[in-house]
């Protein structure tokens, strides 16, 4: 199946027709208004060299916020107020420092500066957003990603010191989950994020998902 190449028009080919292996497209760029239909169509980018990739997996992986688990050791270290957590108090350091991390199987990181400059405009604008987990005043773990509507999409997390982007994680779902937000786009299969609840569903069904609840 050829791989549709992305020009200036503003077109996601339909999300049917990507490879097994979920690749859509090739091209394209980074504008705001580009990334907002990505995520309304359930796609996203992830760079390879030079290149934008859009993907959209076939099963998709996600946490529905009624589903988290929040294990025994966890739940003491939330009681105790283990971290401080807040959100959106440093988007800029979050993604950098996801940025750094080093990821097993990868020889650099997709967060290049475009991507970084992309999403911190998407920041200013209110669609991306950071939870963050301080210890002793030191920003040591968080995540960032894209909420719409009731819809939050995970993009990358940290951490600097053991639990502290689990911590976050945790904290910042259990708040989506009060102010009504009833997905949670976890992108592709990690054991981490299993751990915590996540699991597949069928791509179609995450489709009809968003066209809900977006």
């Amino acid at each position: 199946m050829p791989l549709f190449a992305l020009e200036k028009d503003l077109y996601f080919p339909p999300v049917h027709l990507a490879e097994p292996d979920g690749l859509l497209a090739i091209g394209g760029d980074l504008s705001r208004e580009r990334l907002l239909l990505a995520y309304r169509s359930g796609i996203f980018p992830w760079y390879e060299g030079a290149h934008i990739l859009w993907w959209c997996p076939h099963p998709r992986f996600v946490l529905f916020p009624d589903e988290l688990k929040v294990s025994k050791s966890m739940q003491q270290l939330l009681k105790r107020d283990a971290f401080t957590f807040t959100v959106n108090k440093a988007f800029p350091q979050v993604i950098n420092a996801c940025k750094s991390i080093k990821r097993n199987g990868q020889d650099g990181t997709w967060i290049t500066p475009a991507v970084e400059e992309a999403y911190t405009d998407l920041h200013h604008q209110g669609y991306a957003h950071s939870a963050e987990a301080w210890l002793d005043g030191e920003l040591v773990g968080g995540l960032y990603g894209i909420r719409m509507g009731k819809v939050f999409f995970g993009e990358s997390m940290f951490s600097r010191a053991s639990n502290a982007s689990k911590y976050a994680f945790i904290s910042y779902v259990q708040l989506l989950k009060s102010e009504g937000v009833q997905l949670i786009d976890c992108q592709v299969h990690t054991e981490h994020l299993a751990s915590l609840g996540a699991r597949m569903i069928d791509r179609e069904d995450f489709i009809n998902l968003l066209d809900e609840l977006i």
